[in-house]
């Protein structure tokens, strides 16, 4: 946390959860603790810039950093 971009994936929700994948700086990691849960109830406290996006269907990204956002459909996401 507190890197930039803040990334967004969504995959299809399955087994309880609700298929977001959101990590902080420019890579992802292979390691296995990379992604942590979080609530979304949690979101608002650690990550409030992301908040508007949880909204977002299956299938969708989002990248935020500063002043700049982008959001976009990727069929890759959820085709899986």
């Amino acid at each position: 946390m507190g890197k930039l971009p803040i990334n967004g994936l969504r995959h299809n929700p399955e087994n309880g959860t609700c298929g977001w994948y959101i990590w902080c700086g420019e890579e992802t990691s292979e390691d296995l603790d990379f992604f942590k849960p979080l609530h979304v109830s949690h979101i608002k406290e650690y990550l409030p810039e992301v908040e508007q996006y949880l909204s977002l269907p299956p299938g969708y990204r989002f990248l935020v950093s500063g002043e700049y956002e982008d959001v976009w459909y990727d069929p890759e996401l959820i085709s899986m």
